[in-house]
């Protein structure tokens, strides 16, 4: 066992270090993979609960987005086989809540395609998250992904029952404005600010295979334990035929997972959520349970297939976890 590792993990369970880049860079370079993994996993293990969250995300309003993202189906900029639609109706929100209770999941995000959403569109997104906590209370968690808001729109979410707001940035602040030069990297950052001074908690990660460097997504990772999110989203890159990225090469498991336990070194605390791509991380993602994570998104994605709940809250009960209620 390498002996930077363990005295690196050591440290990091009893709160004495902070990983520094120069750290992090180190630890991808671990020759014995499985022993990174292992060391991981013993951080996940000490410092976060043994309790396990599930996420199912709502298209709430899909296609025609204004921002030139280079991997996404839905930009307005790109032919794609993405389809369109208007702002959800109260009533489908209503029967998604549904059955993602009858499926154990809890905390449910309405997302919107778009740099922002219009003001009748807002008031129509703020009528869907007032309706869903009339209707089910404390037993569904609410998060929203709106894009670039405002204070004052965070504060109405906020007030109408929104718990968490999710907000990428994507990647590191170096390679931002290779994948979009519609909106900048600081733009995201102020979102969030705005959003944790409206009383919101923070879901916000990124998306690894985009072509960024191992440095780009350490960046990524220590602005995200600055910005003091409370949940990471991994993505992994699905090229999407249509997009610039429709032939980027798909990164390695081992990348992919050896990223993940990478991040959990540098946020011991955090809920590190595996997103879109996991099908690619082995048996449905538990690999990457074993190598630091310990959430998950489930269900399809905006514009890719997911995993059924009920494989997901398998899985995770087959590791150990308490699923939150």
């Amino acid at each position: 066992m390498s002996k930077f590792l363990l005295e690196l993990e050591d440290s990091i369970i009893k709160g004495n270090h902070n990983v520094t880049k120069e750290d992090a860079v180190r630890l991808y370079e671990i020759e014995q993979v499985s022993e990174l993994f292992e060391a991981a996993d013993r951080i996940r293990k000490k410092c976060c609960a043994n309790t396990s969250s599930v996420c199912s995300v709502i298209n709430a309003k899909m296609g025609k987005c204004s921002e030139n993202c280079a991997y996404c189906a839905q930009s307005a900029h790109w032919k794609t086989s993405c389809q369109t639609s208007e702002i959800i109706e109260i009533r489908d929100s209503i029967k998604f809540c549904e059955r993602a209770l009858e499926n154990h999941v809890s905390r449910i995000s309405l997302v919107t395609s778009g740099r922002g959403l219009s003001e009748r569109d807002f008031d129509a997104a703020l009528k869907n998250f007032k309706a869903i906590k009339e209707t089910f209370g404390d037993k569904i968690k609410l998060c929203a992904s709106l894009g670039i808001l405002s204070f004052e729109q965070l504060e109405q979410l906020k007030r109408a029952g929104v718990e968490r707001y999710h907000h990428n940035i994507e990647t590191g602040k170096n390679y931002f404005s290779k994948i979009c030069t519609t909106h900048s990297y600081n733009e995201r950052i102020q979102t969030i600010l705005s959003a944790k001074k409206a009383g919101l908690e923070i879901c916000s990660g990124g998306i690894i295979g985009l072509g960024e460097s191992r440095e780009d997504r350490i960046d990524m990772a220590l602005e995200l334990r600055e910005l003091g999110v409370q949940s990471v989203p991994i993505n992994i890159l699905t090229p999407i035929k249509g997009t610039p990225l429709e032939n980027a090469e798909r990164i390695p498991q081992e990348e992919s997972l050896r990223t993940i336990s990478v991040f959990r070194f540098i946020m011991p605390t955090q809920t590190i959520r595996c997103a879109a791509g996991r099908k690619t991380l082995g048996n449905n993602g538990e690999d990457a349970f074993l190598a630091g994570a310990n959430a998950l998104i489930s269900g399809d994605f905006l514009t890719t297939p997911g995993s059924s709940n009920e494989e997901d809250i398998s899985m995770l009960e087959k590791l150990g976890y308490k699923i939150e209620s």
